[in-house]
């Protein structure tokens, strides 16, 4: 029977997409595999990969469509000796029947469990629905992957199963997917509505043709919607301090001044500022690893490394992609996965596994003259370091004034997970870092 290609869900929080583009028309025989279009998200843009297989017989939504919603139906596949008649049966499906396109194997660790109402297939049948990247781990780890239990659209074994199967010596069973119960909403307060001043009511306040009225494009919306998660659900508190930064400029100094060039005269590194902070910061998680947790309702969720996300702004908003393993890390690896993301961030080609998850954050406006600010903790994180910029100030050393490099931080913490004398012990070793720098180097 016709196979129904859905809206796909490229990452949790995505609840519409963009259709950018179709690589494949109407006509076209499809394999599991392909790649058959390119969907914007609020964060990236991104390929997206064909499970089943056969032709594609007729494409629902039309190439830039806007705002499409997670699981409509996109597009039409006729299997093997069905017609154009069953495509045009199945148009308009009175329920959605479960997806059959998936984000690229490489970022399936971030998306959603499908829920367990989603029949998976039957392996009697010879059909194993499987991502490249799982049949690839399977196959290394000499797993039969007919034995896993897939966690994914239709039971599809995605790279999450045959991870945990390896981590178990073998197949697992399949998981038991416990629906949350409904939350109720609460009223708002008399007279208010619930979303704030209507739109409307705001208009009103200003004259007719004094403003240009622009519509939130989908990244926008994102960044509002869970900045005011963030504030409301997050009991935020703040600590600030001063870090000396002499000793750090003239190790940064003698850093790039060593750095290896290439025929062209370019070097092979430029470690920045930013770069000693993310370090610092990753390994005064490290020592202080109380300070190195998630915040869940059920558990505390203590990581056994520092992955920490850095604020890139991008045109129409901002992204925080993540440095895994940063204490391990060197300033010069450390700076070049940088200027990577930040490039890629600009053209909205990060994945989603380079921008979710992660410890904690560093927000640095330091480059812009900010002395000091304080930043919105980005969940899962229960931390984020707002650094400001670094300035000749008049400092008193061994009792009498004299003129230092200083930088100014504030370490924003959900009070939930990481409490004021945990969050002064982060600081103290993050300042410890700054003003001995050499420490990073050992």
């Amino acid at each position: 029977m016709p196979t129904n290609i859905l809206m796909p869900a490229l990452s949790p929080t995505m609840e519409k997409g963009n259709l950018a583009k179709w690589l494949k028309k109407e006509g076209d025989v499809v394999k599991s595999g392909d790649v058959i279009a390119e969907i914007e998200t609020d964060k990236a843009t991104m390929e997206v990969e064909a499970v089943d297989e056969g032709v594609l017989a007729k494409i629902l939504v039309a190439e830039g469509a806007q705002d499409v919603p997670v699981n409509q139906p996109i597009a039409i596949i006729l299997g093997e000796g069905e017609d154009a008649g069953s495509a045009a049966k199945a148009d308009a499906p009175k329920a959605p029947s479960p997806a059959t396109i998936v984000a690229p194997a490489a970022r399936e660790s971030s998306i959603s469990p499908t829920p367990a109402s989603l029949t998976a297939p039957d392996p009697a049948n010879g059909r194993i629905f499987s991502s490249p990247l799982a049949r690839r781990l399977a196959k290394d780890a000499d797993i039969d992957i007919a034995a896993i239990t897939g966690t994914g659209p239709r039971g599809r074994v995605v790279e999450r199963d045959v991870q945990a199967a390896i981590a178990a010596g073998g197949a697992r069973p399949a998981p038991v997917v416990t629906p949350a119960p409904p939350q109720a909403q609460a009223p708002a307060p008399s007279g208010q509505a619930p979303q704030g001043m209507p739109d409307a009511m705001i208009r009103k306040l200003f004259d007719e043709g004094s403003f240009e009225e622009i519509p939130h494009d989908s990244m926008r919306k994102t960044i509002a919607r869970r900045l005011v998660e963030a504030k409301s659900t997050i009991p935020h508190f703040y600590l600030s301090i001063d870090c000396e930064l002499d000793a750090l400029l003239t190790l940064r100094e003698q850093i790039n001044a060593s750095a290896p060039k290439d025929r062209e005269g370019n070097v092979a590194f430029k470690v920045s500022v930013n770069d000693f902070v993310i370090k610092a910061l990753a390994l005064a998680l490290r020592d202080v690893p109380d300070a190195n947790v998630t915040w869940t309702e059920g558990a505390m969720l203590k990581h056994r490394h520092a992955d920490v996300g850095v604020a890139v702004s991008i045109p129409g908003g901002l992204i925080t992609p993540i440095i895994r393993k940063a204490e391990t890390k060197t300033l010069s690896t450390i700076s070049g996965e940088m200027k990577d993301y930040a490039a890629r961030a600009k053209a909205r080609k990060l994945r989603p596994e380079e921008y979710q998850g992660g410890s904690s954050a560093v927000s640095n406006l330091g480059m812009f003259g900010i002395r000091n600010f304080s930043a919105v903790i980005n969940p899962p994180h229960a931390t984020i370091l707002a650094v400001g910029a670094g300035e000749k100030r008049v400092i008193v050393k061994n009792g009498a004034p004299a003129v230092a490099d200083m930088m100014s931080v504030t370490l924003s913490t959900d009070h939930r997970a990481v409490d004021g004398a945990l969050g002064a012990a982060l600081l103290a070793a993050f300042r410890r870092y700054i003003e001995q720098p050499m420490g990073m180097l050992v």
